[in-house]
């Protein structure tokens, strides 16, 4: 890997993990890949529910959890998810990989009023819209790993080094724009944020109404 290299996947699980709060009953991590975000999930909910289609990952991902996470090989589109079960549901870098109309309406089905729906995907190049976003990125991709390098050498920690098992996750070039899932979202999840990040990735949160 390039020295100065660096993850954006765990760059931006923070944003995930904030979305759920500590001490949730239950959370659904969809697109679980090796499991580092769902290991970090299980510290925060008392159960985790990580599903994944391929078996390698959840091979991967069944070595570093814990005990209070279940890792389901299986695709989440066609996986018995239980209505209103999830205190959260999140994902990363999944959900591009997804219908996503079908994707959003069943994985909101699973989040309980009150709960959250939130992640983080890749969204397809949107030129010249997105320029200024863009350029920012590769600015600041440079300059971060500069800095994340230094870092590592400094401390011996990780700072967001790539994994090893990040060249065999399966990978695919999304198909909407930022705007196209903003879209999307807007007519499935009323009231859903979906806002575009300097790394090549987008947000998108939700929160299910409390009833009334």
């Amino acid at each position: 890997m390039d020295p100065f290299g660096w993850d954006h996947n765990a760059y931006y699980q923070r944003l995930l993990l904030r979305a759920v709060p500590m001490g949730a009953r239950r959370v659904l991590d969809v697109g679980c890949g090796a499991g580092s975000m769902t290991a970090r999930l299980a510290r925060r909910a008392t159960h985790v529910d990580a599903i994944d289609c391929s078996p390698e990952m959840i091979e991967f991902a069944r070595e570093r959890t814990p005990a209070n996470v279940r890792c389901v090989l299986a695709d989440v589109l066609e996986y018995p998810l239980p209505d209103a079960g999830y205190d959260a549901v999140v994902s990363m870098t999944a959900l591009h990989h997804l219908p996503l109309e079908t994707a959003l309406t069943r994985l909101a089905r699973a989040v309980r009023p009150g709960g959250v729906l939130a992640a983080v995907a890749l969204p397809r190049t949107d030129l010249p819209r997105e320029l200024p976003v863009e350029l920012l990125g590769a600015v600041s991709h440079l300059t971060l790993g500069l800095g994340f390098a230094a870092l590592r050498r400094l401390t011996g920690r990780d700072w967001y080094r790539a994994e090893d098992t990040h060249d065999r996750m399966p990978i695919l070039d999304p198909s909407l724009t930022t705007a196209q899932v903003r879209s999307t979202a807007a007519a499935v999840l009323p009231g859903s944020e979906v806002r575009r990040l300097a790394h090549w990735r987008y947000l998108l949160r939700w929160r299910r109404p409390q009833l009334s």
